[in-house]
């Protein structure tokens, strides 16, 4: 449907034009309202001097209080380790889990490469 279209149903119906809305929202000030309901997580690597190993570390951090949950450490970090890991936090949230309306993560490319292919859609997050 074109603009113009839209427009005159709207006046047919006699439904007045919609309030003027802020468009020009910066990232900055939507985490800033948005903070207590953004989870963000990622992965970092940790090199081991004694294995020589690379290991990934699978953090999660909430937005609006600055906690950070370490959920996991491993050489591995495929889907189903990282899935399992967002389930042990989301018991360990509990009804809290519900609160969180956003999830900022690095999509599949990302470091480790087959870390992100995988994540849960529990009942519990929208």
């Amino acid at each position: 449907m074109s603009a113009s279209t839209i427009r005159r149903v709207l006046k047919t119906l006699r439904i007045p034009p919609a309030p003027k809305r802020r468009t020009d929202t910066s990232w900055r000030q939507f985490l800033h309202a948005q903070a207590a309901t953004v989870l963000a997580t990622d992965f970092f690597p940790v090199d081991c001097a004694v294995t020589l190993q690379r290991l990934y570390c699978l953090f999660v951090l909430e937005a609006g209080s600055r906690y950070m949950h370490i959920l996991g450490v491993t050489a591995n970090p495929d889907g189903p380790w990282t899935t399992q890991q967002i389930r042990n936090l989301l018991m360990d949230l509990g009804d809290r889990a519900a609160d969180f309306r956003f999830l900022v993560h690095d999509g599949p490319g990302s470091s480790p490469p087959r870390s992100t292919r995988s994540w849960p859609a529990p009942a519990s997050m929208p």
